[in-house]
């Protein structure tokens, strides 16, 4: 197959470029897939860094969370028919490794915790705008299993951003000051 150009300034789509949007969805729920099973594997590490008890247990119930995240996941590709497959997510892989670099350059203490937090909080970002998106395209779509696990999940890490928002403003950035 001959490679596809574009004009200057476009970008050629790869060979095997989504050309449906159920295509482009399953793509972003292969993404979510990694992207939480690369979380299961590093939010222990955060939980090891934090200090404050408060953090510690936001993170571990987190994780727990994360793990039922990635069943429902699968679930998800069962409804559509799919072997689940995680793709790599270049985004999350990108806020793991900022993540870690935080905790590097940060001695353990409240400005760690500090950093912890704003570190989860763009990994929760992340994940609530992939879950709408998706969401938004299941629906679209017809999807309505789909939808209602990319729903629940989505639910979820809208109450973790809120939570950690929480523990922020009441107890880590303050101590952090």
């Amino acid at each position: 197959m001959a490679k596809k150009t574009a004009p200057k300034g476009k970008i050629a789509p790869k060979s095997d470029a989504a050309d449906k949007l159920k295509d482009f969805m399953i793509d972003g729920i292969k993404d979510l897939y990694w992207a939480e099973k690369a979380l299961v594997k590093n939010l222990p590490k955060m939980s090891k860094n934090a200090t404050s008890p408060h953090l510690k247990k936001a993170v571990d119930a987190h994780l727990s969370e994360t793990k039922t995240q990635v069943k429902r996941l699968e679930d998800a590709f069962k409804a559509l028919k799919l072997k689940p497959q995680a793709v790599k997510c270049e985004a999350m892989d990108g806020l793991l490794k900022e993540a870690k670099g935080i905790m590097e350059e940060t001695e353990p203490g409240a400005v760690r915790d500090a950093g912890i937090i704003a570190a989860a909080q763009k990994v929760e970002h992340y994940e609530i705008a992939s879950y709408g998106t998706m969401a938004t395209y299941a629906k679209l779509l017809g999807e309505k299993e789909v939808l209602k696990l990319l729903l629940e999940t989505l639910k979820e890490e809208k109450t973790c951003d809120k939570d950690l928002t929480k523990l922020a403003k009441t107890e880590i950035n303050i101590k952090a000051k």
